[in-house]
């Protein structure tokens, strides 16, 4: 019966840490790196590799009310802001919740934009993302909308 005891605790630790490791980071610290990484590739101009960073059934609500669906046409958004000369994009986290497979997270959003003028003026809003956690650990977004 011992033995049994001692296997089942030795178990229920290796499990525990496990878990404890898949997912160490808070749901703030998360969304923060996930924030800085989508910051970086917007710095660099990179459509494709913002897009990168939504599911496949992704939607994004742009303050244009236009429904966007999928990396496909989120890149397509994303590269005709760059096309009108946007930069600088900046979110800063407000809150975030949630664990296992979904996280949300709320932020300040800021950039470079420019009037119909074409004179650079700055664009700033709220924002909110709803991630969902990949098979490999990773979240990606699955719903993003701003103002």
């Amino acid at each position: 019966m011992r033995k049994i005891r001692l296997f089942c605790a030795a178990i229920l630790v290796l499990f525990g840490t496990a878990t404890v490791a898949t997912h160490a980071a808070s749901p703030e610290e998360e969304v923060k790196a996930a924030y800085s990484a989508w910051d970086q590739a917007f710095s660099k101009g990179d459509a494709k590799a913002i897009a990168a960073f939504y599911t496949q059934d992704a939607i994004l609500l742009p303050s244009t009310h236009v429904v966007i669906k999928g990396p496909e046409g989120v890149e397509k958004f994303f590269s005709g802001l760059f096309g009108m000369g946007v930069t600088g994009h900046k979110l800063e986290l407000i809150e975030a919740h949630g664990g296992g497979n979904q996280i949300f997270g709320a932020a300040k959003w800021s950039a470079n934009g420019k009037d119909a003028k074409g004179k650079d003026e700055p664009w700033g809003g709220l924002a909110t993302h709803i991630f969902e956690r990949q098979s490999d650990g990773t979240l990606k977004i699955i719903l993003h909308t701003f103002n």
